[in-house]
């Protein structure tokens, strides 16, 4: 009885959630509520939701303030002169304009949303790409990279959702793909030479070629040169201390941004303004994480993620079991274009990691396979900031998806290798 409800449950929330008649938060709490009534979990189904919430709490405060911090430190200017001298560092050459795109784009999307990336590098760069005649496609693909790999951070929500679904610390899980991460960077600076010398050869680059610097439209906000070295200098050791583990990242983050805070925006106005310029995308976020903690309390606390998993081991072929960490990271990869973040870590995750349990992978292990799909993920037609790239690129949406879709393919099986290498997950194990 508990696996027919189980595979009801799941049906229900994954129909619901791609059919769009529920939103994920209010399917996270419904779904599985209405579904403990059904199992006879009426009396005891507040305790489990409230053992939930205290496992996805550190995750929940840890996300508000770090998207808090890295929105206010990108208003008070602090890549300002970074973008300045990224675009005067370019000039004409196709393949200094891409590394240039790149480097910007990873710098920005260390707040973890795709949005503030396209708008922050396109406003800058924009000029420049219309005035040399640059492929759009090449420069869509590129940001596409560093969008995919920076909402991959504890505060871009993959991570902190895959980590609230097997109920881990999100720092115990980021900091060993740290060293994959960087390697899929590397991959996309490769990328950005390798676009950049096919546009060479395709307009015939010869020679520096001056740009108009009056053409730019990026406008600077007056950074005062202090705060942007203090900002820098407090961002550095921010995620020194996250790397190191010293303290929890939670309290980390709360702490900075309450220094920062003081720093950038003394005055009390000033920090409710940030305070409320910054709510609506934080609740968001923030709200399908403890919206989760209903979902994943109920589906673990009555049995049922315990007898699908079963039925799942009872599937799977004895010898493809010890390989279930690979297979999540490749079936992540179409999976997560397919359905939403909210539906692959809430609804398919927690049911994988009970499989794997019987042949000694780790939760948290098959927590950071699920994330390789990410890199394809960001093309899925379930995100929103795409359409914003693909509008101000004026570009073709399917265009773009079947350019960039190679290249994000690669991104992610460079993540796959380099983890399996460094141990972030097994390729093979068995009790």
């Amino acid at each position: 009885m508990l696996l027919i409800i189980s595979l009801l449950m799941i049906i229900c929330f994954i129909g619901l959630l791609m059919s769009k008649k529920l939103s994920a938060l209010t399917a996270l709490i419904l779904i599985p509520t209405l579904f403990a009534l059904l199992s006879g979990h009426g009396a005891d189904m507040g305790a489990m939701v409230i053992k939930g919430l205290r496992t996805v709490a550190p995750t929940g405060v840890m996300l508000i303030f770090a998207m808090l911090y890295f929105m206010s430190v990108t208003d008070a200017g602090m890549f300002d002169p970074i973008i300045k001298r990224i675009v005067s560092a370019v000039d004409g050459d196709p393949v200094k304009i891409f590394v240039g795109t790149a480097l910007l784009g990873f710098i920005v999307a260390l707040d973890g949303d795709g949005a503030t990336v396209y708008m922050i590098v396109l406003s800058a760069f924009m000029p420049i790409y219309e005035r040399i005649g640059l492929s759009k496609l090449s420069v869509a693909a590129l940001l596409l990279q560093c969008t995919g790999l920076g909402n991959m951070f504890p505060w871009g929500g993959p991570t902190a959702r895959a980590a609230a679904a097997v109920q881990a610390d999100v720092s115990t899980l980021f900091v060993p793909l740290l060293i994959p991460l960087l390697a899929c960077v590397a991959w996309t600076f490769i990328l950005a030479v390798m676009l950049g010398r096919s546009e060479r050869k395709r307009l015939g680059f010869q020679q520096h070629i001056p740009v108009d610097r009056a053409a730019l439209q990026f406008e600077e906000k007056g950074c005062v040169a202090w705060r942007f070295w203090f900002n820098w200098a407090l961002t550095i050791a921010l995620m020194t201390f996250l790397v190191l583990d010293v303290m929890p990242m939670a309290y980390l983050f709360m702490l900075a941004t309450a220094i920062m805070f003081v720093v950038n925006y003394p005055q009390l106005s000033q920090q409710q303004e940030q305070i409320g310029r910054h709510a609506p995308a934080i609740l968001a976020v923030a709200g399908l994480i403890f919206a989760a903690a209903v979902f994943t309390g109920i589906f673990a606390e009555t049995g049922m993620a315990n007898a699908l998993a079963q039925a799942i081991v009872q599937t799977i072929p004895a010898a493809l079991g010890p390989y279930l960490a690979v297979i999540t990271a490749l079936i992540s990869i179409p999976v997560t274009w397919m359905v939403s973040n909210d539906v692959f870590y809430f609804g398919m995750l927690p049911v994988l990691v009970q499989a794997a349990g019987h042949y000694g992978i780790e939760p948290i292990e098959m927590a950071r396979a699920a994330l390789v799909g990410q890199p394809v993920h960001i093309l899925s037609p379930l995100v929103a900031s795409t359409y914003l790239l693909v509008g101000m690129l004026k570009l073709d949406y399917a265009q773009t998806q079947r350019f960039t879709l190679r290249w994000s393919f690669i991104t992610s099986i460079v993540l796959l290798m380099v983890a399996l290498i460094t141990g972030c997950f097994p390729v093979y194990r068995s009790l």
